[in-house]
């Protein structure tokens, strides 16, 4: 009875001391780690969906789980009372591209990091990831930055509408990868990366796409535009 009445007393009168000063400080170096990222997401990236617009959300993130982190750490009522919170949270929109949840959990890490208050080790892990992205891009292949997105959308897909599609763009493409493919029974759009060694090429594979559906929508667009 008295374990009890301990634990209750505990939960009660636990508050958790949050200095401003020190706090103020991490969250201005979340933000300007988090810009950083977003930044280098824009520039390095490869993801096919709009960068730019993804890397608003980059710093959102961060600065949001510094907050939630900084004011449950030291209250263990506080933290049972999020993870119920949490338990109810439903996200509906599916992360399709593996480069954004990398990206994503490296926001959610450096506000984590900052919450806990472990400035030097998310500085750290942080400088030394955001090297290895650049370094990445350094060695990447410059044949792919030559390269342009195109996707492919329908409404009335055919069978083996894909298949299709790929010999079309081997036929004419110096360089082809598929980059995501979305199907259903009324729907389908696929996203590649495509290269052409000259522009006739290029014609001649926009009038093969035409040949397989006529109301097939195309999209050329250059990879540095994303």
């Amino acid at each position: 009875m008295n374990t009890q009445q301990t634990f209750q007393q505990f939960l009660a009168t636990q508050t958790p001391h949050i200095g401003i000063l020190d706090f103020s400080i991490n969250m201005a170096i979340t933000a300007g780690l988090t810009i950083i990222l977003a930044l280098a997401y824009v520039r390095f990236g490869t993801s096919i969906s709009n960068r730019k617009l993804f890397s608003k959300n980059l710093v959102l993130i961060a600065m949001t789980t510094m907050l939630i982190i900084t004011i449950v750490k030291s209250s263990l009522a506080l933290s049972l009372g999020l993870v119920g919170a949490l338990s109810i949270v439903r996200f509906r929109t599916p992360i399709k591209e593996p480069e954004e949840l990398a990206f994503l959990f490296l926001s959610i890490a450096i506000g984590l990091g900052l919450g806990a208050g472990q400035r030097a080790v998310a500085a750290l892990g942080f400088a030394v990831i955001l090297s290895i992205i650049c370094l990445r891009h350094l060695l990447k292949s410059t044949g792919n930055d030559k390269g342009m997105h195109l996707t492919l959308a329908t409404s009335n897909p055919s069978e083996g509408l894909l298949d299709k599609i790929i010999e079309v763009l081997k036929s004419h493409a110096s360089m082809v990868e598929l980059r995501r493919v979305d199907e259903a029974e009324d729907s389908f759009q696929s996203d590649f990366l495509v290269q052409f060694s000259d522009f006739e090429h290029f014609k001649n594979s926009k009038r093969g796409l035409r040949e397989i559906d006529s109301k097939l929508q195309i999209s050329f667009l250059d990879n540095g535009l994303l």
